[in-house]
């Protein structure tokens, strides 16, 4: 069967709908491992916190089991933007490169193709990002520091009425860089390590397979800029200028280990982000070409 039958393509929109709710959906099983992950960076330097285990012991004594799900509206807002733009913009631009080409993409191809899918999701989800921070820290703060944003839409009306509509882009620039190695990273890995263990495995095992390679090799690449995109969006004072700044001070302050601070959770938290995701992303594309396209061929992504 020919790739470029114009009737079996699914829909642009479908790519951007199909990619929103397939990052929606694994960001509720995450959630509190995402939270674990930033107050591991945040208190980095003030060794709050032992470990990840620590953290997750102390806040369950004290705030109790729901505090692990504190932002998930502004973290259901984020895929909603975010992951809704990069992947669908990733999947079409891989069945453009396919069409063209009548193969699937290469290996610079597809970092390319990442890069960019990135950069455009990463300015959607910026807002949504700099919700989710300040509402997964806020209990960690003095009771007279604290924000108490009631959920994501009440976040956003405070932060436009108290720092102006431009403190939703804060941090802007970190969020795009470390979104541009993550998707360079994550989705060409994904498409790689899916076509190199094509012969080893196929349907679920596959898939589950690849996301867990590309969610290791995800982590490692971008846990720096991820927790300098942290701490910029928490800040207050503007202690710090940008994201050299931020690496800078707190390799020289911390020590260089200090910028992989919340690997285990990061790990813990994009590894089965990215699996879950993928494999919603997977099983909804071929939902949909099944029950609306009439097409039963495996997917593409």
């Amino acid at each position: 069967m020919s790739y470029n039958i114009e009737k079996k393509s699914i829909p642009g929109y479908m790519m951007y709908v199909n990619g929103g709710l397939a990052g929606m959906m694994g960001t509720c099983i995450v959630q509190p491992l995402d939270l674990v992950k930033t107050r591991m960076q945040l208190s980095a330097s003030t060794g709050e916190f032992k470990s990840s285990l620590d953290c997750i012991l102390k806040t369950l004594k004290k705030e109790g089991i729901l505090a692990f799900y504190n932002g998930l509206s502004a973290g259901l807002m984020r895929q909603a933007t975010y992951t809704t733009a990069r992947m669908g913009f990733y999947q079409m631009e891989n069945e453009a490169y396919r069409k063209q080409f009548n193969g699937a993409p290469t290996v610079f191809a597809s970092m390319g193709m990442g890069i960019l899918a990135g950069a455009f999701g990463a300015m959607f989800g910026n807002p949504a990002e700099v919700a989710l921070i300040r509402m997964m820290s806020d209990n960690r703060l003095p009771p007279e520091e604290r924000r108490n944003y009631k959920n994501v839409g009440h976040a956003f009306a405070r932060i436009v009425k108290d720092e102006g509509v431009a403190a939703l882009w804060r941090g802007c620039m970190p969020t795009v860089g470390r979104a541009m190695i993550v998707n360079m990273v994550q989705l060409a890995s994904y498409s790689q390590l899916k076509n190199a263990f094509s012969q080893y495995f196929s349907g679920l095992s596959l898939h589950i397979s690849a996301a867990m390679m590309s969610g290791l090799l995800t982590t490692i690449a971008s846990m720096p800029l991820d927790m300098a995109k942290t701490r910029i969006q928490q800040q207050k004072s503007g202690e710090y200028k940008g994201t050299m700044d931020v690496l800078m001070k707190v390799s020289k302050n911390e020590g260089i280990p200090a910028l992989w601070k919340g690997f285990t959770p990061y790990l813990c938290r994009i590894g089965p982000h990215t699996v879950f995701a993928f494999i919603f992303l997977e099983q909804l594309t071929k939902a949909y070409k099944r029950f609306v396209l009439g097409d039963n061929s495996e997917s593409t992504i």
